[in-house]
């Protein structure tokens, strides 16, 4: 009788070491570091498409651990989200700080001379105190002014403030409100304000501050917005205005043009409505009171 023995049974190796996953998953973990750091966005969007290959390539490697490649895999798909999401971010930044310009307001100094002439005299002692029992009753409106942002509708700049953007500074003088009559005197092509309508005048400076050697044609636009919030431009019209301002010529730096703009408003509660500076084209619109 004769025995018989079974061969050695084969046993399977334990999957060893992945050296490409291990690689693919550093290189994905970098990647994500740098995609997420402003200045090195391009090195981040080199080393993420590198590691997505390398971890996929480590997944189908005979007798290796998957794990790290599986990480690795995750980590870059992951990571070019959240550089997508930077890129994006820095590119909306950027593109706000191209196409945006700072507007800084110098309000004028109060005259101080007035108030001792004004206090000498027994009729200037009486409209004092007209003038107090007035702002007594008005209390209300002018906490609500207080309250707002100088600047805005609610509580605008006094006439004779200097609206400044990074080219240009404009400065609103005067408003004449009931200008109707030198408007249509000047040229006889003007036409009458329609109906409950009436023209004003806006006396305006501006100058050019920017460093451009060609120059420049004034970037700023002045519109009428009364009361209830509508806004009148003075393209709305076509007028020749007395003193007309020149919007077309070149201004070199330091260079100043003066001149009016007719404005085509409504006459009822004309003296209620404000003007919306703009000294430039990205800059942010402030409004000035008409008196």
């Amino acid at each position: 009788m004769t025995s018989t023995y079974p061969g050695p049974v084969a046993v399977e190796a334990a999957p060893s070491r992945n050296v490409l996953g291990i690689i693919a998953l550093i290189t994905a973990i970098l990647g994500t570091i740098f995609a997420c750091v402003p200045g090195a966005l391009i090195l981040g969007w080199v080393l993420l498409p590198i590691a997505f290959v390398l971890a996929l390539v480590s997944l189908f490697l005979k007798g290796k651990k998957r794990g790290a490649g599986i990480v690795g895999l995750i980590v870059s798909v992951v990571g070019t989200v959240v550089g997508v999401i930077v890129f994006f971010a820095v590119v909306a930044d950027a593109f706000d700080d191209a196409f945006s310009d700072e507007t800084t307001v110098s309000a004028p100094e109060e005259d101080e001379g007035g108030d001792d002439e004004a206090a000498s005299g027994a009729e200037d002692e009486a409209a004092t105190e007209e003038a107090a029992d007035v702002a007594a009753a008005s209390d209300d409106d002018d906490a609500t002014a207080d309250d707002a942002e100088q600047g805005t509708r609610a509580n605008p700049y006094p006439l004779g403030s200097e609206i400044t953007a990074s080219d240009w500074a404009v400065t609103v003088n005067s408003v004449d409100l009931d200008a109707t009559d030198a408007v249509l005197a000047e040229n006889p092509f003007n036409e009458d304000p329609e109906e409950g309508h009436s023209y004003i005048l806006v006396d305006l400076s501006v100058q050019y501050i920017g460093d451009d050697p060609e120059g420049d044609i004034p970037m700023v636009s002045v519109d009428y917005v009364s009361a209830e919030g509508n806004t009148f431009r003075s393209s709305d019209m076509m007028t020749v205005a007395p003193d007309s301002f020149d919007s077309m010529s070149t201004l070199y730096e330091g260079a100043t043009s003066t001149g009016n703009i007719a404005i085509h408003v409504p006459a009822d509660g004309v003296e209620d409505g404000v003007l919306k500076v703009s000294p430039g084209m990205f800059a942010d619109d402030v409004f000035v009171a008409v008196d």
